[in-house]
């Protein structure tokens, strides 16, 4: 009976692969590379009864008598009811913001596609010939959402236009595509003519967008930004595989909040004793001995530091599988979030793990807040979570390993693997550790504007920001910029971030926080005999699941 439930996983990633053709890019599914999702209000009701379709089948499975078999059954019916629910609650039709809509997919797909044969770029060819194609079915669901009252709010929307007009300009990646193939030494005459018209087209597709949603769509987006209670906690559920008490969430952020403002006061001491902390980390921000000179000294030194830790720490507190020891580290191409991101290997590995940076319009990259991120982006944090979730090819559904995402488990493990690379000396200069903290205060400060803004709480009467005060949009970028010490710029897009993908925003610092008590709970169950390697492999060991059901896993029911 288990080997029904695997082969019906397997058969429900064949279908959904066909269904996104984008998706099946980011995975790493081979033979889709040249084909695009369909967007329209048709192809959300194809996906619809796909979804359905298979719900049914798993609701007829019977009951697998194997721990591995359960696994696969009970992930397969939650991914399949959390993807339903969010069509059923018409989410598609309002799906525009910053970081994590169709709109960014469209573009950063590009990323994660072959650049080095004539085949590849032959697939990007005919993606930027029919990108248009794409837009306009999402175009039409948007309209569909505009019309029936179902709108992204203005903020999103004003980001939304920006975002697309850099795609469609000189700068963007489809304007360097040309260059891109002439310097990868495939640039046939015939393919290098056709790609220079195909980057025009699909620059013209995304000027076409940016103009419909400035002329169109902006003038009827609501002007506030919070979500409410019923939207925002059914995101939440689905982004943490649990259900908070968001009073509870919101006073015990305030509570990180506060603690984080000291234990950063007391390190930046130890970096400049005399100076405030404040003045510390504009220190850090402009010591030329502090940063890397340039992109791509960034890049070199962030790659050297992975290398490292990962060939000192496997077989002692993780177990690395061989595909997963090597990791790109890449600059993003302009346009979209500041930061940084990943973006797992390929089905069959071969291509590999990679990071990715948005830096923005810096040269010159300063080193104290890197040093943690690198950590929870790459290894051990995302490459290594990822990596093994692929890896168990044995024990895990396909569906399992290639399509299932759970931001509480996976940023609660990469939030989790910051703090423990501190405890295992790995942040060698106090430099790192406040950058750590400055990690762990946004992270903090998320949970509370996130919880503020859309549920429309105050801020405490005993908050160290802005005591008593309504949240604004304002308040928020200046709590970012005064709390966590980030540039304004990156700040307001923090914000932009949280208001247009609700509930997200939370699952670092709690998913951290179900990681960290889980530890301490399992420690002091075995006394002298906990081990902290397999501690991790617990958490790793059956992919990624929701935090109920993580711990379930970790310490038994």
């Amino acid at each position: 009976m288990t080997s029904d439930v695997f082969e019906l996983s397997s058969r429900l990633v064949d279908e959904l692969v066909d269904l996104s053709p984008i998706e099946a890019t980011f995975v790493g599914v081979e033979g889709h590379d040249h084909l695009w999702d369909d967007l329209s209000p048709e192809g959300i009701e194809q996906q619809k009864a796909v979804l359905g379709r298979y719900r049914r089948a798993f609701a007829e499975l019977a009951g697998p008598q194997d721990h591995w078999g359960r696994l696969a059954t009970r992930v397969g019916r939650e991914y399949l009811d959390e993807h339903l629910d969010t069509i059923v609650n018409q989410d598609p039709f309002r799906d525009l913001n910053t970081v994590a809509s169709p709109l960014q997919q469209v573009r950063q797909v590009f990323d994660h596609m072959d650049a080095s044969t004539v085949v590849g770029w032959e697939n990007i060819a005919t993606r930027m010939e029919t990108l248009h194609e794409v837009v306009g079915g999402y175009r039409r669901t948007l309209e569909t959402g505009r019309r029936e009252g179902m709108r992204a709010a203005r903020r999103q929307v004003v980001a939304a236009i920006e975002d697309a007009r850099i795609h469609a300009g000189h700068g963007s990646f489809f304007a360097s595509a040309p260059d891109r193939l002439r310097e990868s030494g495939q640039g046939r005459s015939g393919l290098q003519a056709r790609v220079h018209t195909a980057s025009r087209r699909a620059r013209q597709a995304f000027a076409n967008f940016a103009a419909y949603l400035e002329r169109e769509y902006l003038p009827d987006a609501p002007l506030e930004d919070g979500v409410g209670p019923d939207r925002y906690l059914r995101n939440a559920r689905k982004f943490l595989g649990m259900d908070i008490d968001p009073d509870d969430s919101y006073r015990w952020g305030w509570i990180e909040v506060a603690s984080l403002q000291q234990q950063m006061a007391s390190v930046s001491r130890r970096i400049d004793p005399d100076a405030s902390l404040p003045e510390v980390v504009r220190l850090l921000k402009t010591d030329a001995a502090r940063r890397a000179e340039s992109p791509a000294e960034f890049v070199q030194m962030m790659t050297e530091r992975q290398q490292r830790v990962l060939a000192e720490l496997d077989g002692v507190h993780f177990d690395v599988p061989e595909p997963v020891r090597r990791l790109d580290v890449k600059i993003a191409p302009p346009g979209g979030s500041m930061g940084a991101y990943y973006v797992q290997p390929s089905e069959d590995f071969s291509r590999p793990g990679a990071v990715w940076y948005s830096l923005g319009d810096r040269d010159a990259v300063p080193l104290w807040d890197e040093v943690s991120t690198a950590y929870h982006e790459g290894f051990p944090g995302h490459h290594l979570q990822c990596g093994v979730q692929l890896s168990l090819a044995d024990r895990l559904s396909r569906l399992h390993r290639l399509m299932v995402w759970h931001p509480g488990y996976g940023e609660g493990w990469a939030l989790y693997v910051e703090r423990l690379m501190d405890e295992l000396g790995y942040l060698e200069k106090p430099d790192y550790v406040l950058g750590l903290l400055s990690a762990e205060m946004l992270r903090s400060c998320r949970v509370v504007i996130d919880l503020g803004m859309h549920l429309g709480y105050r801020i405490p009467d005993d908050a160290v920001f802005r005591p008593g005060e309504k949240w604004t949009f304002e308040a928020a970028v200046q709590m970012l910029t005064d709390l966590a010490f980030l540039d304004r710029d990156y700040a307001a897009s923090e914000v932009i971030r949280y208001l247009g993908w609700p509930g997200q925003a939370i699952s670092y610092k709690i998913g951290e926080r179900v990681i960290l008590d889980l530890r301490a709970e399992m420690r002091a169950r075995r006394g002298d005999e906990f081990d902290l390697k397999e501690f991790h492999i617990r958490v790793l060991g059956s992919g990624p699941v929701g935090l109920d059901h993580l711990r379930e896993l970790v310490l038994g029911p």
